[in-house]
């Protein structure tokens, strides 16, 4: 830093006139520069509804914990859904609220840039000599006001995509924990059914065996049949408790209101498959992660220009100066500091910045190309999911209910031996698992589908998966 000598002493009226162009732009910006009533949380609360059918609400106060608590409290009074379990996530996630506060940051960082350095002043009065005051403003600072601020304009909508994406990604993670809860839950239930059937069979095979009506390998092999059914309970409780925890996170809650109760079944399946056209070119207009992405390029773009505008001078100052010697008269006049790029010429900052640019240029391509994948996989997965379920519902169910009716006739009229009536009771056992593994895995692909288009199905609505 070096200061210039100033020129010939200038009037006191062309000194005011300096100040008065120097501090005009500055006072015009500053009262540019505030913040929104919204805090950008607006467009986040629009996407929700619009992709979701959901409300959103940050908890900003006391009277904020009030309300969603109020809100929450109806939902959880009765067993839940998989819409209100999303609704309740969406308010009561504190991952969620944590994610919101991003806003604020970028909406300070957007008003931050729209306002100029303040100035400086300094002031010297050396012993018996000239006292010296010099007001300075940045004139760097002020000179890219303009460009700074639409650098960060851009940073908040990017905050602001990204914000409303997570509440997608939260909906959806929700959706699936939601399943896959019901579905343990069920997969319990039926598992202590099962339990107590074998134990009643283990109990006949014994006493025939003792009666001399079975043989030993008989016997063993109902209680081999009991013994499975006991450690499948133990294991169906334990994917229970650990799908219901993972949806208690999710929903946020806590103490009694942990105790939701979750319906007795999955929501049945739904009468026709779903047809989607065009899916990937949806999914790449509707998906905000790429349009997060695509603002993330276009703010490096810009912060790239602005990087190169000022490069070579990063420091410049304009300030007045006033001397005032003793038994004389004032002296005022102007200075000007500037930085010398004799070591740093701001190569390196540019080379950063493009470096930047061309990383985020890049990876907006692989989200896109991922993008086109995920919608691919997952409509191929809750396709065959769906067929799979069906199969299950309009064929292999039925037939074996057919099948164990045909063999308790014959058990009746004494064609067959108990031996055979369990064996029949173990197939019926595998076929009834496998279709609620089934259904589960149609309502998860299903909700994997939504979150790769964007989080809302083209043609459809958002209340889906709900028990009738």
């Amino acid at each position: 830093m070096f200061s210039l000598p100033p020129p010939a002493p200038p009037s006191h009226r062309l000194s005011r006139h300096l100040i008065l162009v120097t501090l005009l732009p500055a006072l015009l910006l500053v009262g540019c520069a505030d913040f929104s009533k919204d805090g950008g949380f607006d467009f986040v609360s629009r996407v929700s509804q619009e992709r979701l059918g959901k409300q959103t609400r940050q908890n900003r106060s006391e009277e904020d914990a009030k309300a969603i608590a109020a809100a929450i409290r109806p939902l959880l009074a009765k067993p839940l859904n998989a819409d209100a379990a999303v609704q309740i996530a969406l308010l009561n996630n504190s991952g969620l609220q944590a994610t919101f506060a991003d806003l604020g940051i970028a909406e300070a960082d957007l008003v931050q840039a729209g306002r100029p350095r303040n100035p400086g002043l300094s002031y010297r009065y050396p012993q018996g000599g000239t006292i010296e005051r010099t007001l300075t403003l940045s004139l760097v600072s002020l000179l890219t006001i303009p460009l700074a601020t639409r650098v960060e304009r851009q940073r908040f909508e990017e905050a602001q995509t990204e914000v409303a994406n997570e509440v997608l990604r939260v909906a959806a993670e929700t959706r699936r924990a939601y399943f896959e809860a019901v579905a343990a839950q069920q997969g319990a239930v039926y598992a202590k059914q099962v339990k107590t059937a074998a134990e009643a069979g283990t109990e006949l095979a014994n006493g025939m065996a003792r009666a001399g009506n079975w043989s030993k390998l008989d016997e063993a092999r109902e209680q081999t049949f009991s013994a499975d059914a006991t450690a499948g309970v133990a294991k169906a409780e334990e994917e229970a408790v650990t799908a219901r925890e993972k949806l208690t996170r999710l929903l946020g809650v806590s103490g009694a209101d942990a105790r939701f109760r979750l319906p007795d079944r999955l929501p049945d399946l739904p009468a026709h498959r779903l047809q989607l056209r065009k899916a990937e070119s949806y999914a790449l207009q509707n998906r905000l992660d790429i349009e997060a992405a695509r603002q993330q390029t276009a703010t490096l773009a810009a912060a790239l220009g602005l990087t190169k505008a000022t490069r070579f001078i990063n420091v410049l100052d304009l300030g007045y100066v006033q001397d005032r010697e003793r038994g004389k008269g004032e002296e005022p006049g102007y200075e000007v500091s500037v930085e010398i790029p004799l070591f740093d010429g701001g190569g390196a900052r540019v080379a950063k910045a493009e470096a930047l640019y061309m990383q985020s240029a890049h990876r907006l391509a692989a989200i896109a190309v991922n993008a086109r994948s995920e919608v691919r996989e997952s409509y191929e997965k809750q396709r065959i999911a769906y067929d799979l379920a069906r199969q299950y519902r309009d064929n292999v169910i039925p037939l074996r209910k057919r099948i164990s009716e045909e063999n308790m006739l014959r058990y009746n009229g004494m064609l067959i031996s108990v031996f055979e009536l369990l064996a029949d009771a173990r197939e019926q056992v595998m076929s009834i698992n496998g279709y609620i593994e089934a259904l589960k895995d149609y309502w998860v692909a299903e909700t994997d589908l939504e979150a790769a288009m964007g989080g809302k199905l083209p043609g459809t609505t958002a209340t889906k998966g709900n028990p009738p």
